[in-house]
Parts: structure tokens; sequence; C-alpha cells
């Protein structure tokens, strides 16, 4: 990326010393899974959802201390959508 102007600087309230590509290409995050520290929580947080028992299970990720929601058979969001586009 090339050096901001001075002036470009000035009217942005840029610091003088540094590159400032992070303020103009910041960093995007890919998504990770959702997870929780423990069953409950993440009991609590399928039926806030509208996820009844039966539709999900839960994983143990992160070396056994966290725990993620997998879904059953259909019921990911990623089918629904390719079930759609078809």
């Amino acid at each position: 990326m090339a050096k901001v102007h001075t002036r470009v600087k000035r009217k942005l309230g840029l610091s003088t010393r540094f590159r400032h590509d992070y303020f103009f290409h910041p960093k995007v995050r890919k998504k990770r899974p959702k997870t929780f520290k423990t069953e409950k929580a993440a009991n609590a947080w399928a039926l806030n959802h509208g996820l009844k028992p039966g539709q999900y299970s839960l994983k143990n990720v992160k070396r056994d201390k966290k725990f993620q929601i997998v879904m059953h058979e259909g019921k990911n969001k990623n089918l629904d959508y390719k079930e759609h586009k078809q």
C-alpha cells in the first residue's frame, strides 16, 4: 500500500509516524463455531433459539473444556440454503 500523504493524515486525524494499513484495511476475522463453558449454558442457548433436545447434540471441543452444539441431519442452516437454491 502506498504512503498516506500528510494532508490526508491531518484530515483523518491519524498520527504522522506510522503507516495506517490497518485503518484502511481492517482484518476480517472468520466466523467460528459458538462454544459454551458448560452443558447447562449450551442447552439454555439452544432452548432460547427454539431448538428442541432431539434436534441437536453436544460435542466436546477445545481439549474437552468446552461444548459445541451440533445439529442433526437436515437442521443445518447451510442445508436449508442449498434446498432453497435448487
